[in-house]
């Protein structure tokens, strides 16, 4: 049968079978959207926790010292010098970054002009030094080195920290909302070896630092304030405190795939990863997927449900259809001719269903950020669209409307073949 012929038969009788059609695909549609709209919702969540909660990158790896060290009888677990040359010489690893700690408490007070608001505020706050290069692309204002005594610190603040502050801290206080290049340039007190918490260092003076901000880092610290490595060092030894040892090092290995022997080989030594914030974003991706997989294995149900309904409408057609399908096969149609009818018809509406189930999810989507966008107040993190529909999503949305229509078909056809126009015609 030609495909001319085969297309204008499969027009007839869909025309002739509106109804049924319209609820076969209706059910496809609806199977197709859920799906589509679900794993949309799924992966648009999933990239906003990789992407700006917990920010990722999948070639770093953070290093530690153990909680209980036995470096000084076994000869590891200790982070100096010697421990970091023996890291950078570890196969697979490309750059080491070193961190220190302030290690002693510090504090801030500010009384002043803030953005155009008066701000009186008091709090303590964290100080680690890192290596220039971990966040050399972050710094907009000047070098990242060490200014000397007397002189104010660069420091680095977390986007995620300003972030948190913009959605939270600023409509509270009446404060205006900032973006990273707005704090380049400013600068606040803090004095180290002061807390409002905690006991100082005995024996040892307050250093008053002025801190100012030079640019805006994920790798900052989140709740502190992020310095040249060597300025932690230097503030360190003024206090008296230890200069040796590094609170961390961060890897860089060569390709993702080396981070694994990377992470055992860093353990062997008697050292530990600092995966705290990965592991957390894993398991806050899983319970994502897994509720993203329990809603897509409904839609699934419903495209199978879909499938039965498609195979009873056929079914009941075929049977309706039976002398028709007699005449057909005794002017010359094959069997194979009858079943490709059959399946055809069931194509056209599924390819109908999975195309507007595509559709309507992708609007719904558009729908709901446009809501979420007006009516959902600010909060942390808040995405301008809770969906991601790459494009896998919205062709396999219509081929599985495709499937399951010729799926339900199968059945049907391959009885509509099996007809025999002799008794058929003869009643």
């Amino acid at each position: 049968m030609r495909l001319a012929a085969l297309s204008q038969l499969v027009r007839l009788s869909l025309a002739r079978e509106r109804k049924g059609a319209f609820f076969s695909a209706f059910g496809v549609a609806m199977g197709v959207g859920a799906l589509v709209f679900f794993l949309g919702l799924g992966l648009g969540v999933g990239r906003v926790i990789r992407e700006r909660i917990f920010p990722t990158d999948a070639r770093l790896v953070d290093v530690v010292p153990p909680a209980v060290s036995l470096g000084s009888f076994l000869g590891g677990g200790k982070l100096d010098a010697a421990m970091v040359e023996r890291l950078q010489a570890l196969p697979g690893v490309e750059k080491t970054w070193r961190k220190m700690n302030v290690r002693a408490p510090a504090a801030s007070l500010y009384n002043g002009d803030f953005f155009g608001r008066k701000l009186r505020m008091g709090m303590d706050v964290l100080a680690v030094g890192v290596d220039p290069g971990l966040v050399e692309g972050d710094v907009q204002m000047g070098k990242f080195v060490d200014p000397g005594p007397g002189q104010p610190l660069p420091g680095l603040i977390s986007t995620r920290l300003l972030e948190i502050y913009n959605n939270t801290f600023a409509p509270a206080r009446n404060l205006p909302r900032l973006a990273p290049g707005m704090l380049v340039g400013f600068t606040f007190p803090v004095d180290f070896n002061r807390s409002y918490v905690s006991a100082p260092l005995p024996n040892v003076a307050v250093i008053s630092s002025q801190v100012q901000v030079v640019g805006a880092s994920d790798r900052a610290l989140l709740a502190g304030i992020t310095v040249p490595l060597d300025t932690a060092i230097r503030l360190n030894r003024e206090m008296g405190q230890d200069t040796e040892t590094y609170s961390g090092v961060t890897l860089v290995a060569t390709s993702p795939g080396a981070v694994p022997g990377l992470v055992a080989a860093v353990k062997e030594m008697g050292l530990e990863i600092d995966d705290q914030e990965r592991r957390l974003a894993e398991n806050v991706g899983a319970a994502v997927a897994l509720t993203t997989s329990a809603l897509a294995l409904l839609s699934i149900l419903i495209c199978v449900l879909a499938a039965v309904n498609i195979a009873h409408a056929l079914s009941a057609s075929v049977r309706a259809r039976a002398k028709e399908i007699g005449v057909m096969q005794a002017v010359g149609a094959s069997r194979a001719d009858v079943r490709n009818i059959v399946l055809a018809e069931a194509g056209v509406v599924g390819l109908a269903g999975g195309f507007l189930g595509t559709v309507a999810a992708l609007l719904l989507a558009l729908l709901i950020d446009r809501l979420a966008g007006s009516y959902l107040p600010q909060f942390p993190f808040k995405p301008e669209s809770f969906f991601s529909f790459p494009w896998p999503v919205v062709v396999g949305g219509v081929v599985l409307g495709l499937l399951a229509a010729v799926a339900g078909a199968w059945f049907p056809s391959h009885r509509a073949a099996a007809t025999d126009p002799a008794r058929t015609l003869a009643g």
